[in-house]
């Protein structure tokens, strides 16, 4: 069974988790160590100074012939092989050990004859205490671990899901929701101390607003200067039409509809801007569809239909794009131009040098072209918002082989 973390948990809420318990457990151990290590050496050492006074004071009375104390015998068989050497040796020593069964700290020295008097003290007491104590060490141990790493895990995973909470407001803003914001509390109170995740919080809501500002400035000026210019360019294309036959008419002519073309593209960017365009939706063959938009282009673009569906969609819409893209393939590509139906998606490629980096990186931008490019880059801006007013995705790459690929995915298909 695998173990499914919390959604606001992540590799950072897990590190300091482990850092925390792995402290815990370190400050736990080494604290364990020193006081089972102090209060053993306290109790091993009222023994050993109980066993060696009685050891003494079994001597004295073994040498004036006396009886010995209970517990001190001259050779006993229970004293402990390396302790029994030690006092034939000619010296005195302890050693816990066991006497009938139960712990003993043992005392030894030397008798005469080359023999070892023993001295047995009782050390159950003392030993169930050092165990008392060492399983104490454990469960608070234990329970300490636990309390702080609770606490740890606590104020760790408030300021992840802080985090989590930004990182969810940078996705929609680069989505495209330029109204979304942090809105962090500490932001707002300058008497509230402020730490590094509300400055990142504050530096985004910031930079969301200063983004949408621009951008909204972009918008107001492209429909200012469409609406702007449409009156002139009526004015001027009528007074085109009355001028005499001729090269230089002609010519003027073609500026003026030029001019009228970017005029209706900008109109038609500032439409798309403000996110009030209504959908006229209807079933639509898009096999056909895509051969009409060919026929309609006046190009020279193949039309492959791999598997033809029934999509609900504004056909006026779809064929903007679709003519969009099929003009930019000519005027930017090189022939052959492949227009390729497989279901719902539509892939139309050229064979031209391909899109520049920023475009398949970044997406289409207005009014910027590279290496040359002629045009205003609005073709492909127009796609692009029609898609997505259509619910589509419009994904720009090139081929291995060389040359632009476009492709559109529809939604549903039948």
């Amino acid at each position: 069974m695998r173990l499914t973390l919390p959604h606001w948990s992540g590799a950072l809420a897990v590190r300091a988790a482990a850092f925390i318990t792995v402290m815990c457990c370190a400050l736990a151990a080494l604290l364990g160590v020193l006081v089972h290590v102090s209060v053993t050496d306290q109790t091993v050492g009222q023994a050993r100074d109980l066993a060696l006074s009685r050891l003494a004071d079994a001597t004295e009375a073994y040498e004036a012939g006396d009886r010995l104390l209970p517990g001190a015998r001259v050779d006993p068989a229970e004293l402990p092989p390396s302790l029994r050497r030690l006092a034939v040796s000619g010296q005195r020593g302890t050693m816990v050990a066991t006497y009938r069964g139960r712990p003993a700290m043992w005392a030894a020295g030397p008798v005469a004859g080359h023999r070892a008097l023993g001295v047995a003290v009782d050390y159950s007491q003392q030993s169930r205490t050092i165990a008392g104590l060492d399983e104490s060490i454990v469960w608070s141990s234990a329970l300490a671990i636990g309390a702080t790493v609770l606490v740890g895990v606590f104020a760790v995973t408030r300021v992840t899901r802080r985090l989590h909470g930004t990182a969810r407001v940078a996705r929609r803003i680069s989505a495209g929701d330029l109204d979304a914001r942090v809105n962090d509390p500490r932001t707002k109170d300058p008497a509230r101390p402020q730490d590094e995740v509300a400055a990142v919080a504050a530096a985004l809501d910031s930079m969301a607003a200063s983004l949408q500002g621009k951008l909204l400035s972009e918008q107001r000026f492209t429909a200012d200067v469409a609406h702007e210019l449409r009156t002139p360019l009526t004015g001027l294309h009528a007074a085109a039409e009355l001028l005499p036959p001729g090269r230089p008419t002609e010519l003027v002519r073609d500026r003026v509809a030029a001019l009228r073309t970017l005029t209706e593209d900008l109109l038609e960017i500032s439409r798309l801007d403000t996110g009030r365009e209504r959908l006229e939706l209807g079933t639509e063959a898009l096999g056909a569809l895509a051969e009409r938009v060919v026929r309609a282009s006046g190009t020279d673009t193949e039309v492959r239909v791999l598997r033809d569906v029934r999509v609900e969609t504004d056909r006026r819409r779809l064929e903007r794009v679709l003519g969009n893209l099929v003009a930019n393939a000519h005027r930017h590509g090189a022939p052959p131009v492949v227009l390729t139906v497989d279901g719902p998606v539509v892939t139309v490629r050229d064979h031209g040098p391909g899109y520049p980096e920023y475009l398949v990186a970044h997406g289409p931008q207005r009014f910027r072209t590279e290496g040359g490019a002629t045009g205003h880059g609005l073709g492909l801006t127009i796609a692009v918002g029609q898609a997505e007013v259509l619910g589509a995705a419009l994904g720009f790459g090139n081929a291995v082989d060389g040359g632009a690929v476009a492709v559109l995915r529809l939604p549903g298909g039948e």
